[in-house]
């Protein structure tokens, strides 16, 4: 009998020190194996699912992780919440590195992405228009300001296919668009979410000013990134440990009725 997990965290090997005991699962899916082994524990009385999304060794490229068997993987073990931090670019100069954004809307720029679990023959559509889980957010926003992070409680992420970094051409258009944050990994990890009736929440890291901001920024470099991102993961996994505390055990969310009208 597989072990069971009420909320999923995807996170990197760090995000392990906040349970005292682990253990370690593989999970198969039908969309064959996630990124890695899943790492099981309890917080605040609660059962947690951590799985680096890239996996431990960051072998897999943002179009190349397993994200359908990630998601699968995460419900086959009973989750039904997911918290989702990442790294990401600012599009706006007062959106600054350092700074946490708690997005509301997401933009999907990518390609060649399998994006849903419904080929047929039920055909559904699953509504996107809020991608977000709003009970999750106002939870995640209610932490970080408690904590005095830097916050942005509201964003648009557009999700770029990666692996390259954007031109000074598309970046400027996205400012221009007056989206805030950019990313390589929320599409489609939020729908896919969300077909499977879990809340999901993104919090992402500021890293780095994407070229297109006006004035002369230097392009960025995956290892100003990683710089970055390590120096805020301390604070990602306090803002994590403190949500899993609070969340109620039932949801006051309508994610767990996302198939009731979606079906033709």
């Amino acid at each position: 009998m597989e072990p069971k997990a009420d909320i999923g965290v995807f996170g990197g090997t760090g995000f392990y020190e906040l349970m005292k005991e682990y253990e370690e699962v593989k999970v198969e899916t039908p969309y064959g194996s996630p990124s890695d082994k899943i790492a099981i524990g309890e917080i605040s009385g609660k059962r947690v699912a951590f799985l680096p999304r890239h996996g431990k060794d960051h072998r897999y490229p943002p179009h190349m992780i397993p994200y359908r068997a990630n998601l699968y993987a995460f419900k086959k073990l009973g989750v039904k919440r997911i918290i989702a931090p990442c790294a990401a670019g600012s599009l706006q100069k007062h959106v600054k590195p350092g700074d946490f954004v708690v997005c509301d809307q997401l933009v999907n720029r990518t390609f060649r992405r399998i994006d849903t679990f419904y080929d047929g023959p039920i055909v559904t559509h699953v509504s996107f228009a809020d991608p977000y889980c709003p009970e999750l957010r106002k939870i995640a926003i209610d932490v970080i300001k408690e904590l005095g992070i830097p916050l942005h409680d509201r964003g648009t992420v557009v999700v770029i296919e990666g692996p390259r970094f954007s031109t000074r051409a598309e970046s400027r258009w996205y400012t221009q668009m007056g989206w805030e944050v950019i990313n390589m990994t929320q599409y489609p990890e939020a729908i896919l979410a969300r077909e499977l009736e879990m809340c999901y929440v993104n919090i992402s890291l500021i890293t780095d000013y994407d070229v297109g901001i006006e004035g002369e920024v230097p392009p960025v470099t995956a290892e100003e990134v990683m710089k970055i991102f390590k120096e805020n993961v301390d604070k990602a996994k306090k803002v994590v440990l403190k949500m899993i505390e609070r969340m109620p055990l039932e949801r006051g969310c309508k994610c767990g009725e996302a198939l009731k009208y979606a079906r033709v």
